[in-house]
């Protein structure tokens, strides 16, 4: 037990000690938060610059109704026929030229859209929901419902979810914060599994090539050695994550405290100073919702969420699914002699982590509670991804306890296997290896 111990310390304090694991470690973080932040800068800039002139060709006597323009899209109805507007179209007078033909209400159809470049697909989703509902507008006029009447037939409808626990009572739940915090999961589970797996494998094939094992296996065993390497780097691996997750909370705090509209929390001071009876009459008008503010609504969301079983739960099938996998891992690095040979024996231990992490992030995150989810939540090789995107939606205590528990069982069993290829490939060397190969090591008796 000493001995592993001291291959533990080795193996965590050769790797925390690296000016790139601190560098990393600080920076991810902030680089993860600058991504997200560009992507929604970016995304917001270009709805918000994104304008568009198309000229509108009516040959449809039906269709009176004419489309509305916005910010983003200027509609302006031509004289002109569609082959003249294709002629004079290089003119750059309009971006697209949208052609109207002699439809019937009741099957529109041929409508084209023209342009000098390639439409993109929210703006041909958008030209066809403006259509759809000039359409629908024209139909009820038609019925005899007036415009007045139309606009009272908009209606927006804000639904509060609720969740009700096993004692019966009532919680906030949200299926956005859900889903959001089910992808992050499994993102990381998939990222944190696939990153430091590799790296026992690459620090087996260093070893092996470098001729140190054959130093180290005169006063260890292998399988002491194996085991020493796993749960060094799943240390450094638990090290990084909780340093992340306090890094990340640190400048989620002060992102959310920056971008806090200061007004707002003054109004909301000056409603609650005005007396507890006014404050509960102005409560779900537009006005309170609005001093609320978007910032509210996230915090609403999470509230909800117990996020301290959620990071308790991802740090033990983290540990699970990382000592699976990093033992297979193990097992590979020792049967090879160099990192280019590992392709055709990483392909098999990969795939089943990749179909989890498929059916997870699409099939678990839309039916969370079906039998696909049920299964992958409980299968070894799929558990800790399908699990921690199951769990924001909520999971029974029961199927939680035996995913661990069936997932614990497949960690010992893995690392028997991976033990016995492991004590005689890492002494191997100029034999190409194969999977016929790797079957014999493990015939072989200590």
């Amino acid at each position: 037990m000493n001995k592993i111990l001291l291959i533990i310390r080795r193996e965590y304090l050769s790797r925390v000690k690296k000016k790139s694991f601190i560098i990393m470690t600080f920076l991810t973080p902030l680089l993860i938060a600058g991504i997200y932040g560009l992507i929604g800068y970016f995304t917001y800039k270009g709805i918000k610059d994104t304008h568009d002139k198309v000229a509108v060709v009516n040959n449809n006597k039906i269709l009176i109704e004419k489309l509305v323009s916005d910010k983003n899209i200027k509609y302006e109805y031509v004289t002109q026929s569609l082959e003249e507007m294709k002629k004079s179209f290089k003119k750059g007078d309009y971006d697209y030229v949208l052609y109207l033909p002699n439809f019937t209400l009741q099957a529109p159809d041929s409508i084209q859209l023209f342009g000098a470049k390639q439409a993109g697909l929210s703006l041909n989703r958008r030209i066809s929901g403006d259509i759809e509902e000039l359409i629908r507008n024209q139909k009820l006029k038609e019925s005899g419902i007036a415009q007045s009447d139309l606009d009272k037939l908009k209606t927006s409808v804000d639904i509060s979810v609720k969740k009700i626990a096993e004692t019966g009572q009532e919680q906030d739940s949200s299926a956005g914060a859900s889903t959001i915090i089910a992808f992050i999961a499994g993102i990381l589970m998939f990222m944190f599994i696939m990153l430091y797996g590799i790296q026992v494998m690459r620090g087996v094939i260093e070893e092996k090539t470098s001729r140190i094992i054959e130093v180290m296996i005169s006063s260890v065993k292998p399988f002491q050695l194996m085991m020493g390497k796993i749960i060094g780097i799943a240390m450094v691996g638990l090290t990084q994550f909780i340093l992340w997750i306090v890094l990340t909370l640190t400048i989620s705090t002060v992102a959310v405290s920056f971008f806090t509209n200061k007004d707002d929390i003054k109004k909301s001071v000056a409603v609650s100073q005005a007396g507890q009876g006014v404050a509960q009459l102005s409560q779900g008008t537009p006005a309170a919702s609005a001093m609320q503010g978007p910032m509210a609504d996230i915090q609403k969301s999470l509230a909800g969420l117990d996020i301290a079983k959620i990071v308790t739960v991802f740090i033990f099938f983290f540990l699970g699914g990382y000592l699976f996998y990093s033992a297979l891992y193990a097992a590979i690095g020792s049967a090879v002699d160099s990192e280019t040979e590992t392709q055709q024996f990483m392909m098999p231990v990969m795939m089943p982590l990749l179909l989890g992490y498929a059916l997870s992030l699409s099939v678990v995150t839309n039916d969370p509670y079906g039998p696909i989810a049920f299964w992958l939540s409980m299968i070894p090789f799929t558990s800790p991804i399908a699990m921690v995107v199951r769990l924001p939606y909520g999971v029974p205590n029961w199927e939680l306890a035996l995913s661990m528990l069936i997932l614990v069982v497949g960690f010992i069993g893995t690392v028997w296997v991976a033990g016995r290829i492991y004590r005689v490939g890492i002494l191997m060397y100029g034999k190409k290896t194969t999977f016929k190969e790797m079957f014999k090591w493990f015939t072989y008796k200590a």
